[in-house]
């Protein structure tokens, strides 16, 4: 009597398997994450680098630290300033610039009233440029308080006034400003978006 075989004659099948290194698919993941957080570093240096450069060269946001340009400007108002605007032209009266004021570490956002060669006074209340009452609408008073004995503006020199003329820290304090501290010319509000508008 013959015996079957436990096993079949047939022989086993043996499923094929990739062959690699160990760990070869975790590798290329690791690099692949660490590549993609590099493009991330470098994007972001990037894009701050070039924030920089704009504020250093050409438009510099600008925040008001006080109510001194009421009410052509408020407390908190946000401004965009234009670092070109003197490159290709001088600084006229009138015009709302930041600059570096003789004393103190902060820039001061103030009008030009007048300029190099020019005699600057204040009496009875008003402002006179040259012998002459400005006309300017824009004050926050008409009436100034207070008195500033008459000077002639050196060359290459500004005076800046707040158009809030009896709270405002300007030139009567600390004297006329040189053309080389001027930083830019305030040209837009653009926050509180309900004050958005030029200057």
């Amino acid at each position: 009597m013959r015996l079957r075989r436990a096993q079949s004659d047939r022989p086993e099948t043996v499923q094929p398997h990739a062959v690699g290194p160990p760990g070869r698919g975790n590798t290329q993941s690791g690099a692949s994450l660490l590549g993609f957080i590099g493009e991330i570093i470098l994007i972001v240096g990037a894009a701050f680098v070039l924030a920089l450069l704009i504020q250093q060269f050409l438009v510099k946001p600008f925040g008001i630290p006080s109510e001194s340009m009421e009410p052509t400007l408020l407390k908190g108002d946000r401004v965009l300033v234009n670092r070109l605007s003197y490159r290709f032209g001088e600084p006229q009266r009138g015009d709302i610039i930041v600059f570096r004021p003789p004393l103190g570490k902060e820039d001061y956002i103030k009008r030009i009233v007048a300029m190099g060669g020019d005699t600057v006074e204040v009496r009875s209340g008003r402002l006179f440029v040259n012998g002459v009452t400005l006309e300017e609408p824009y004050l926050k008073e008409q009436q100034i308080l207070g008195y500033y004995d008459e000077i002639v503006l050196p060359e290459g020199s500004y005076f800046m006034m707040g158009d809030n003329r009896n709270n405002s820290g300007d030139s009567r304090v600390f004297g006329p400003v040189d053309e080389k501290a001027i930083l830019g010319k305030a040209f837009l509000v653009y926050w509180p978006l309900s004050r958005f508008g030029g200057l």
